[in-house]
């Protein structure tokens, strides 16, 4: 099955509910982090809650159970590769680099920086055909976009560059989380298109995710005896709203990726993604100086990258027909 050409409508549902869930979980998984003792407890506070909002989902939808049940059936059936189901733990390696990252970087260089990684990483899933439409060509369109989208995080980067407060390692753990957030994307297309819903994959995302975390936190507290679990004891109530966030976006993605593919989604959520981060660290910034000229020049660019993908889409799409 090829990748089909977003409508103008899914591109913005993309972008609003993608990228800008996206951003707006980073925020609170950074407030998040102020409030808990390390970056694993506040992705498994945020994976918590988001399991415990689908696990509700679950019990009250007949359809989701029954997603749920044929996931045996479909990987014993073959419609369904067994690797792909614990995508989820690739999510919580994302979501711990995010409750800290975004607050040393600010949400739009992380978003930016995200970008970078997932860009090239989602060009390659689709050329090995990890994602669920199959093996997508190299073309010229698609190698422009992930050029592009590279190009705004060295732009967007710039305004930073001289900045005593932003080094190198936060900004390649910044990369890798795009690398992950990639093939996450890829395997739950997968599960998504094998279990034909969307929101069982969803489930499965966040049971797998929140059990690796929790395999974490208990590591870490028997290195900390103790002292790396609890629950916050102060702190406004939104910032438990990233678990939420997250079903929203990894939703979002089990619906647009078996229709589109990895690169589309990628560059579409992610430019949403950093439009959100640029307004919030407009709004209320994460630290001093997090928005700069560079920053909105890098959100613009991405915006053309998502435009040089899209028409090379519609090229393929009428050549295959």
């Amino acid at each position: 099955m090829t990748a089909r050409r977003p409508s103008f409508v899914a591109l913005i549902t993309i972008f609003v509910l993608g990228g800008g869930a996206v951003a707006l979980q980073a925020r609170v998984n950074t407030e998040l982090h102020h409030h808990v003792d390390g970056s694993v407890q506040a992705a498994l506070i945020s994976f918590g809650t988001g399991w415990l909002l689908l696990t509700l989902m679950l019990i009250f939808s007949p359809s989701i159970r029954a997603g749920v049940r044929a996931m045996p059936a479909a990987v014993r059936d073959a419609r369904l590769a067994w690797w792909a189901v614990p995508a989820g733990l690739l999510g919580g390696i994302y979501i711990t680099s995010q409750s800290f990252e975004a607050g040393l970087l600010g949400v739009a260089l992380f978003s930016v920086t995200v970008i970078a990684g997932q860009s090239v990483a989602a060009l390659l899933v689709d050329r090995l055909g990890m994602g669920p439409v199959g093996k997508v060509p190299l073309t010229w369109h698609r190698v422009v976009a992930a050029i592009v989208a590279v190009l705004a995080v060295a732009i967007a980067g710039a305004g930073h560059a001289a900045s005593s407060t932003v080094s190198l390692p936060p900004v390649l753990i910044a990369l890798f989380a795009g690398v992950v957030i990639a093939i996450q994307q890829a395997l739950n297309g997968r599960v998504s298109r094998g279990l034909g819903q969307p929101m069982s994959t969803t489930w499965f995302n966040f049971s797998f995710g929140l059990g690796g975390l929790l395999i974490g936190a208990f590591i870490g507290a028997i290195a900390t005896h103790g002292t790396a679990l609890g629950i916050p004891s102060a702190g406004p109530w939104w910032m438990y709203a990233g678990g939420p966030l997250g079903v929203l976006f990894v939703a979002t993605a089990a619906v647009a990726v078996p229709r589109y593919g990895v690169l589309i989604f990628a560059l579409t959520a992610t430019a949403g993604q950093l439009f959100a981060g640029v307004l919030l660290d407009a709004i209320a910034p994460s630290e001093p100086g997090a928005l700069t000229v560079h920053i909105v020049i890098g959100a613009v660019l991405t915006v053309v990258a998502v435009a040089v993908a899209t028409t090379g889409q519609l090229s393929t799409s009428n050549r295959a027909r």
